[in-house]
């Protein structure tokens, strides 16, 4: 572990405390929407390898910087993931990991609740968001317009090209994930009451609905007696 500390030699911080490591897990854990992924209807074309693009959305925050499962494209360079969630996602950011050789995607166009998506129709339709990537094995945070992405219940990835210019017919993405906010599809009336017109007796309900969007912290608050 002191290699750890050793980086971090000369900037005045208190070694004794592990500070980086959990700066770097807890926010990603506190608004990931992991939890709210239905694993098993995540959809991809062009796909090499069946159930590949399931299985870079199923790696957890600990595991995205591995190096399998990979997923890669297979008759060209584009590929079509959707993925439907379990609740009604308010959608912050998109988390990636990919590469910085030529198979890394370079534009990536988002859709909305669309549950008719192939290659015709993503080329066709005007994607609710243009998004422009980064060449580079680090994991990248790519935030979205998050007024364009408060409803979202199935959100379609079209990575349309990559680096290679037209010279790679691969395109690579090892780890997919998201951050946001969630409401529980069906209950979104109750909890907006709640939140509009909170009265003293809700208190132990709005700790355990509201909360459920965060990490649970702050549910103790108002108990310093």
């Amino acid at each position: 572990m002191s290699h750890c500390h050793d980086e971090h030699a000369g900037h005045g911080h208190d070694h004794g405390h592990e500070h980086d490591h959990s700066d770097d897990i807890t926010p990603a854990l506190q608004s990931s929407l992991y939890e709210q992924i239905s694993f098993d209807d995540i959809t991809t074309l062009n796909e090499s390898r069946r159930d590949a693009g399931k299985a870079i959305v199923k790696k957890t925050w600990a595991e995205r910087l591995e190096a399998e499962p990979e997923l890669v494209s297979d008759a060209d360079e584009q590929l079509l993931m959707t993925v439907p969630f379990t609740a009604q996602i308010k959608l912050h950011s998109i988390l990636l990991r990919t590469s910085a050789s030529s198979s890394a995607p370079r534009t990536l166009h988002l859709y909305v609740n669309r549950d008719d998506l192939d290659f015709a129709s993503a080329e066709e339709l005007e994607p609710v968001q243009r998004l422009e990537l980064s060449q580079t094995s680090e994991v990248q945070e790519v935030p979205v317009k998050r007024a364009l992405f408060g409803k979202v219940q199935r959100l379609g990835l079209f990575f349309v090209d990559n680096f290679g210019d037209g010279d790679e017919d691969e395109t690579r993405v090892s780890y997919v994930g998201f951050k946001g906010e969630w409401t529980r599809l069906g209950k979104a009336p109750a909890s907006i009451l709640y939140e509009a017109a909170p009265q003293p007796g809700d208190h132990r309900l709005k700790g355990t609905s509201v909360n459920q969007m965060g990490s649970g912290i702050g549910g103790g608050r108002g108990h310093g007696m």
